[in-house]
């Protein structure tokens, strides 16, 4: 979208063109719709999703939509339950995934499936009823 804005300055006239673009907002995951917008559950939910890739702090943290300090606090208990494992090491950087031998992990992945599937249902149930 173009935007021009005459401005005047003395005896001089200028025109700004200001371009601005429009960025729709990504729609949130049927996860984290179900259970809340939460720092906790926008982890869970990026690593659900992309749970075949390994990622350093920084970017689960960016890809969360999470603080990094806020990560930090958090990241002790997902270790600590196994939740997450550190797959290896680049440079200096631990890069981890999560854990999906971990039973908890697993029933998570279960449940996002399921309630994936409930909402393709219920949308397409939407469509037959409005056509």
């Amino acid at each position: 979208m173009l935007i021009t804005k005459n401005v005047t300055t003395g005896n001089e006239k200028y025109k700004y063109k200001h371009y601005f673009l429009r960025v729709k907002m990504e729609e949130k995951s049927i996860f984290i719709r179900t259970f809340g917008d939460y720092p906790l559950i926008r982890i869970m939910d990026f690593l659900i999703y992309s749970r075949d890739f390994d990622y350093p702090l920084t970017e689960i943290a960016s890809n969360s939509n999470v603080n990094f300090q806020t990560l930090k606090k958090l990241w002790p208990k997902l270790e600590q339950d196994r939740i997450i494992v550190s797959t290896r090491k680049l440079g200096g950087t631990i890069l981890y995934k999560i854990n999906t031998n971990n039973p908890v992990v697993k029933k998570l992945i279960e449940l996002n499936h399921f309630l994936c599937w409930e909402h393709a249902e219920k949308g397409e149930k939407e469509q037959e009823v409005a056509a």
